[in-house]
């Protein structure tokens, strides 16, 4: 029995339509859409999405719990929004802001230019921190990995691109 495809997903303020196996959430944030496997039955009953098996197999179980945070993660997406911080730690490792997109400088010999997809807005508070936002969670963090992917966090030193909060594993370097 799954936990999490047991709890109802309340609407709070999203318009949810469903069309055959395709869900769409919209707000104000936007409009977002998923496509529900045929081992999954998704109903909409007294404002709460109700996810539920059609039978007992493996499979159905399996995407039971996995469809109900896809449709719970787009509901908050479009009426809240997501954020994810990224930190940069390391000597003349910094960004900016060059109109949309975001220009890294991370310790090779050219600066880095992330073009900003559509639906995704960066911010640079200060130099050493990336505010990423957007309303679809997965883009998000696939984001923020290929951004941390340019400089991961080294562990002798700690540099690189880490999320914040991450705790990099340090380790003794070479004794003489």
């Amino acid at each position: 029995m799954s936990r999490i495809g047991k709890q109802p997903v309340a609407l709070a303020g999203a318009t949810v339509t469903i069309d055959g196996d395709i869900i769409k959430a919209k707000g104000p944030q936007g409009e977002l859409s998923f496509k529900v496997h045929e081992q999954v039955s998704v109903i909409i009953e007294g404002g709460v999405i109700v996810v539920t098996p059609k039978n007992d197999s493996k499979l159905a179980r399996s995407l039971w719990g996995m469809s109900r945070s896809m449709i719970a993660n787009m509901v908050e997406g479009v009426t809240k929004g997501f954020e994810r911080t990224l930190e940069l730690v390391g000597v003349g490792y910094r960004a900016a802001l060059a109109g949309k997109d975001l220009e890294l400088s991370l310790g090779y010999s050219h600066p880095i230019v992330y073009k900003a997809p559509t639906g995704v807005t960066f911010a640079v508070p200060k130099p050493t921190e990336i505010k990423i936002s957007g309303k679809d969670k997965q883009e998000l963090g696939q984001i923020c990995s290929e951004i941390r992917k340019y400089r991961p966090p080294e562990p002798y030193k700690g540099k690189g691109v880490r999320y914040a909060g991450e705790t990099v594993r340090r380790k003794e370097g070479k004794k003489k």
